[in-house]
This record gives C-alpha cells, structure tokens and sequence, in this order.
C-alpha cells in the first residue's frame, strides 16, 4: 500500500514544469536521451534523501508532540492546496521549454545542472515536507526505519519514472513537442493534488 503511494507521490512530485523538467528537455533535445535522463535520475535520487529526511524529521516530532497531529493534517492541506493552484497559474502562463528559465552556469554536467537546480528550489522542500507530514499524521506508514526507507526508495522510483517517460517522448517525438500537452499534465496533476488536499481536509473534520 504505502510502496504504490510512494511511487504515486514521487511521480506527482516530478511533473510539475519548472528548472529540473526545463534543463531535462534541454539536455535531451541538444545532446541525447540519457544526458536528460540522467538529469531526472539525479533529481530522483535527491527526492529519496528529501522525503526520507522530511519523514524522519516529522516523526520524531510526532512522538515527542502529540498534540500538534491536527494542525500537521491541516498544514498539509494548506500547503498542497497552495502547491495545486501554483500549478494551474503555471498550466496558464507556460509557453514552452524554451526561455523557460535559465539554466545554470554548469548545465553542460547534468548531474551538477539537476544537483544546483534542486537544492535551490524552496517548493522541493515545502512539498517533501507536506508528504511527511500527511502520511505521519494519518499513520500511513509506521515508524519503522524500514517502511520509511521503502517508501522514500518508491518516491525515487516513481520520479524516475516520469523522467525516463518524458525524456523518451522528447528524444522521440520532438517534432511533435506541444507546450499544450504539459499544460494538460500541469492542470491534471494540481486536480490531483487538490483532490488529494480535499481528502485531507475531509479526514481533518
């Protein structure tokens, strides 16, 4: 149960269009498909220590504070409400890969571009944070080091896997690259998350 969620969640988190998916395209359309992938699997691997550290974080703070697991449930709503509508403004204003955002000045290394680009990136953060603090709070998983692991290895695995569909569709069918089709996936994935941030509020009340 808590693998599936975890894949689920580190897929979700990887979507959105923003320097990481920017620099991944980039790399993909000017060298080739494992240069982008590699981008996603070094921003996959930094999602396993974030969500990890997140969990870890949190739970202790759960045992030792008690009292604060409604006003954690709630934090989590807030926030992935926030995130879900940043991402529908995001959906309206993208036009495309292309002038997106700037590349750092080490781009040409992949592993260093997606290593800068994501220590840099303060939503990262808010988001691993939200997903500790929603899957602690409603028990999702124990505090068992083993669960924690597992499911910060599945929110690695499933943001590999959105890397490795976008790079292949990129390499693929460049000629075909649409700003239309990620302003889908942006709208679909803040649906998702704001269903998710619902559901949190519902069990909250």
């Amino acid at each position: 149960m808590f693998i599936a969620l975890g894949i689920i969640i580190g897929f979700l988190a990887a979507i959105p269009i923003g320097p990481l998916n920017v620099i991944a395209i980039s790399q993909t359309l000017k060298r080739d498909f494992m240069h982008g992938l590699l981008v996603g699997l070094t921003a996959a691997c930094l999602d396993v220590l974030y969500s990890y550290a997140a969990l870890v974080g949190i739970s202790q703070a759960v045992e030792d504070l008690a009292p604060l697991l409604p006003y954690l449930k709630l934090l989590g709503v807030v926030l992935l409400t926030a995130i879900g509508i940043r991402l529908i403004l995001q959906a309206k204003a993208y036009k495309g890969p292309s002038g997106e955002s700037k590349e750092p000045r080490a781009a040409h290394r992949p592993i260093i571009a997606a290593f800068l680009c994501y220590v840099t990136n303060p939503t990262l953060y808010v988001f691993w944070l939200a997903v500790g603090g929603a899957v602690t709070a409603h028990h999702w998983i124990t505090h068992s080091w083993w669960q924690s692991v597992s499911f910060s290895i599945a929110c690695g695995s499933g943001s590999a896997l959105w890397y490795f569909l976008l790079t292949k569709y990129v390499a693929k069918y460049h000629h075909q690259f649409s700003p239309a089709t990620f302003k889908k996936i942006l709208i679909g994935t803040a649906i998702i998350l704001l269903g998710f941030a619902t559901y949190l509020l519902v069990v909250f009340i």
